[in-house]
């Protein structure tokens, strides 16, 4: 079964959530617009795991955004 999957280049670290603090808020632009560009649409996801800016996110759901930390 093959999903199509989105990449997402992590722009910024917008700080820890959860109850544990094991999960990272980042902001994410989407890699799909033109290469020159760079004006792809950007949205905020929970990640788990070590995560830091410039990383490449593979996301199997990109339509859901993460509310924002209080």
């Amino acid at each position: 079964m093959d999903q199509p999957v989105k990449l997402a280049k992590v722009n910024r670290v917008l700080g820890r959530t959860g109850n544990t603090g094991n999960v990272t808020q980042v902001r994410v632009e989407f890699m799909d617009a033109e290469a020159g560009g760079g004006t792809g649409r950007s949205i905020v996801r929970n990640v788990k795991g070590p995560v830091r800016e410039g990383d490449i996110l593979c996301l199997l759901e990109w339509e859901r955004e993460a509310r924002r930390l209080r």
